[in-house]
């Protein structure tokens, strides 16, 4: 029971990041609030693919579909911000997030900077969205 209310929170709050926190780039956002954006994110693409292809909204050879383009382009700019809040728990400067431009080794590096375990505590964007 305590294990389903605590996954609720954080599906609230990766939910807040496309209302209150559409554009906020400040603060921090734990791990659990990116991952679960992050599976949000891939699960509304997917689904909105395979609408594409049922009502032939799906160009093979473009690659690209209506809706799941129209979706990708509504989250773009939380997906941003929630990515800046995630580089901020570990107290990088959102600017990090800029590494990825680099092949292979930036998307890694990136992908472990989303893995890492948040400073505990304050630290230069806030305070730990874990004790809040």
């Amino acid at each position: 029971m305590l294990l389903k209310s605590i996954k609720g929170i954080e599906m609230e709050k990766a939910i807040e990041c496309l209302t209150k926190k559409y554009a906020d780039f400040s603060g921090r956002a734990s791990r659990s609030e990116y991952w679960y954006f992050a599976l949000f994110v891939f699960i509304g693409i997917v689904l909105l693919m395979i609408i594409d292809s049922v009502t032939g909204f799906y160009d093979s050879k473009a690659n690209i579909g209506l809706f799941s383009t129209i979706f990708k382009l509504a989250i773009f700019i939380p997906q941003l911000a929630v990515s800046v809040r995630r580089l901020h728990d570990v107290d990088k400067s959102g600017w990090w997030w800029f590494i990825a431009l680099i092949p292979i080794i930036g998307i890694i590096w990136l992908l472990v900077l989303y893995c890492t375990k948040g400073t505990e505590g304050e630290n230069r964007f806030g305070s730990d969205p874990l004790q809040v």
